[in-house]
């Protein structure tokens, strides 16, 4: 069994078209026999992928500061539900316990935690996969900015090879493997 991070957003407020990749990534998870590692909330992405992976009988470790328990409104169904006293630590506990990093779409804290493994990677720190899902062209601009790096010398060609970007999370599986 796999432990797959997942990242992507807390937010309920997004267009509901983004809540079906997040499914389909929880329903993956589940038939693959794999955990579900991720920040621990009930509501957005988050909730909608934790949700999914119970829905077809897998299991969930939600990681989630104290101070978010109530913002995020804690996922307690949860099969280990990890409170931290800080965010360095959610990040730490979410770090070790990942075989693979699965990105979906989100905000500034989604973008934060995949441009540290991103680092952790560049540095060889970690050599697991870093994949980005990108529906309906979501990361497009990111991986733009990514080739700008590139482009005028301050990221080499491999870091961006280190980022796989998928416009299909029925493909996530072909790059950690079963």
């Amino acid at each position: 069994m796999k432990s797959i991070c997942v990242y992507c957003s807390s937010s309920d407020t997004i267009d509901p078209a983004f809540r079906v990749p997040a499914q389909r990534l929880g329903q993956l998870i589940a038939e693959h026999g794999d955990q579900l590692v991720y920040g621990g909330g009930s509501v957005g992405l988050m909730g909608e992928c934790a949700r999914a992976v119970h829905a077809h009988g897998g299991s969930v470790v939600g990681v989630i500061p104290e101070s978010l328990t109530t913002a995020e409104i804690a996922y307690h169904h949860a099969d280990e539900l990890i409170v931290t006293q800080t965010m360095r630590e959610r990040k730490q506990i979410m770090d070790e316990r990942a075989d693979a990093f699965v990105v979906l779409p989100g905000g500034f804290g989604t973008l934060e935690e995949l441009a540290e493994i991103l680092v952790l990677k560049i540095l060889g720190y970690t050599d697991r996969p870093l994949i980005v899902v990108n529906p309906d062209g979501f990361y497009n601009p990111l991986h733009v900015l990514f080739q700008h790096f590139v482009d005028h010398g301050f990221a080499k060609p491999k870091h961006l090879a280190m980022v796989t970007f998928l416009d299909d999370v029925d493909a996530v599986y072909g790059v950690i493997g079963s």
